[in-house]
C-alpha cells in the first residue's frame, strides 16, 4: 500500500527519497512536492518546477530474483502512460520513459540507484509547460490536480510492479510497445538516424539504420525526427 507524503517545497524529491532510502525507508513510500528548487531530469538537465505540476518520487527495493533494475524504467513508463491516458488519448511513450503528446514532451521519469533501492522520480506538466526548451513541450491543462493524478499513478505503478516481479519483463515490454510510437517511426540517437524497430528482450531500443543494420541502444537521448 502506497504511503504519500506532500511537502510545499524541496530541492528535489529524488534526492530526498534517496536520503530516506539510505535510512531504511520502506518500498511504497511516495514524496510529492508542490514546488522544487532543484528539480532535475536525465543527463543532468534542470527540470523546471513551478506550482501546479506533479513532482513526485517513490522507491523500489530491488532483489536479484526479479528482472534487472534498469527495466524498472519500462514499468514506470507503462504505469504513467496508463495513468495520463485517462485524460488524453494522444499520450505515447518515447524510449525509454518520456510521455509525449503529438511529439511534445508531457512528462519525464528519472531513475537513480541508491544501494538496494531504485528511486524513481516523475515530473508531469499539468498546469504549465516550459516554452524555452530545445524541444516542444505540452501540458494536460486543468483536467486533473497533482494529488489526484499521484494517487492514481501510485496504484497503477504498484500493480505493474507486482506483474514485473511475478511475470517478468515480457508483459511490461508488450504494454510498453502498445503505448509507444509505431514501428518505423524515424529516430535519432547518438548521431545515428534510423527507424524504431521495437525493443529487445531486455527493453533496449532497436534502431534500424538505413543499411538495414540494427543498433541496440541501452542508454542516451533518443529524438523523434
Amino acid at each position: 500500500m502506497a504511503a504519500i507524503r506532500t511537502v510545499s517545497e524541496t530541492g528535489s524529491t529524488n534526492d530526498d527519497l534517496a536520503a530516506l532510502a539510505r535510512d531504511g525507508a520502506p518500498e511504497g513510500l511516495w514524496l510529492r512536492a508542490e514546488r522544487q528548487s532543484g528539480g532535475k531530469g536525465r543527463q543532468g538537465r534542470v527540470w523546471q518546477s513551478p506550482f501546479g505540476n506533479l513532482y513526485a518520487s517513490t522507491l523500489v527495493r530491488v532483489d536479484p530474483r526479479h528482472p534487472p533494475p534498469p527495466s524498472l524504467a519500462l514499468v514506470a513508463a507503462v504505469a504513467l502512460h496508463e495513468t495520463v491516458s485517462r485524460y488524453t488519448p494522444r499520450a505515447r511513450i518515447k524510449w525509454p520513459n518520456d510521455i509525449t503528446i503529438s511529439r511534445a514532451k508531457l512528462a519525464g521519469i528519472l531513475l537513480e540507484r541508491q544501494a538496494d533501492a531504485v528511486v524513481i522520480g516523475f515530473g508531469v506538466n499539468l498546469a504549465h509547460h516550459p516554452e524555452d526548451l530545445d524541444r516542444p513541450a505540452a501540458s494536460l491543462g486543468a483536467r486533473v490536480t497533482p494529488d489526484i493524478l499521484l494517487r492514481r499513478l501510485a496504484a497503477c505503478f504498484e500493480a505493474w510492479l507486482e506483474r514485473w516481479r511475478e511475470e517478468g519483463l515480457a508483459p511490461v515490454r508488450q504494454a510498453w510497445l502498445k503505448a509507444a510510437h509505431p514501428i518505423g517511426t524515424a529516430l535519432q540517437s547518438g548521431g545515428a538516424e534510423g527507424v524504431f524497430d521495437g525493443l529487445d528482450e531486455t527493453g533496449a531500443l532497436r534502431l534500424r539504420l538505413a543499411d538495414g543494420a540494427i543498433r541496440i541502444v541501452h542508454a542516451g537521448d533518443v529524438f523523434l525526427i
